[in-house]
């Protein structure tokens, strides 16, 4: 297994998940700010995890494989601890949408990937800005530091809907032409 800094960034936001976990359940007034803090942490790892990779040449299979891996958990994760704390179909249904098009756009990828056509459904602008809006919303509903924060978190976690639906239908549509193929 190869190991460079991209990937050391990679298994740190692995290892933040479990710790996130157990903060996000603690019973204590701080603990709210302190598991928004480990999940920024961790989706700052993302964002410096791909550019170390590309700026430092250091661009490996394994760790292709494992990033992507890597946000989703940490992503999913995320989402279903606050469904379960909310308890709202206003977050319920966009937190459902979005685990069901990372599901839907990885079974995609594998297929295409199969047909030799992965490129077709590489990673697009419209999918930064999706995880952009995600994280910030997430990390706001987590920390849920006024009434201001935790609206402006549901606004940001609809416009994640939205590029998150956006972002999917790229991906068939450019798909679209294999996935109707006999």
């Amino acid at each position: 297994m190869p190991f460079n800094l991209p990937i050391a960034l990679t298994l740190f936001r692995l290892f933040l998940l479990p710790i996130f976990v157990v903060l996000f359940y603690l019973p204590y007034s701080w603990t709210p700010f302190v598991a928004a803090f480990v999940f920024w942490l961790a989706a700052l790892t993302d964002a410096l995890d791909g550019y170390a990779a590309r700026k430092l040449k250091q661009l490996t299979r394994f760790g292709a494989f494992l990033d992507p891996v890597a946000d989703k958990l940490m992503v999913i994760t995320a989402l279903v601890l606050l469904v379960d704390q909310y308890a709202d179909i206003w977050l319920t249904l966009p937190a459902l949408f979005m685990i069901g098009r990372e599901i839907v756009i990885s079974a995609l990828r594998e297929w295409m990937a199969e047909l030799g056509k992965r490129g077709t459904v590489a990673v697009s602008w419209i999918g930064k800005y999706k995880t952009a809006a995600q994280m910030v919303a997430i990390i706001g509903l987590i920390w849920q530091y006024n009434p201001l924060m935790i609206q402006a978190a549901f606004v940001l976690l609809y416009i994640a809907a939205v590029l998150t639906f956006w972002s999917m239908m790229s991906y068939i549509l450019a798909a679209w032409k294999d996935l109707t193929a006999e």
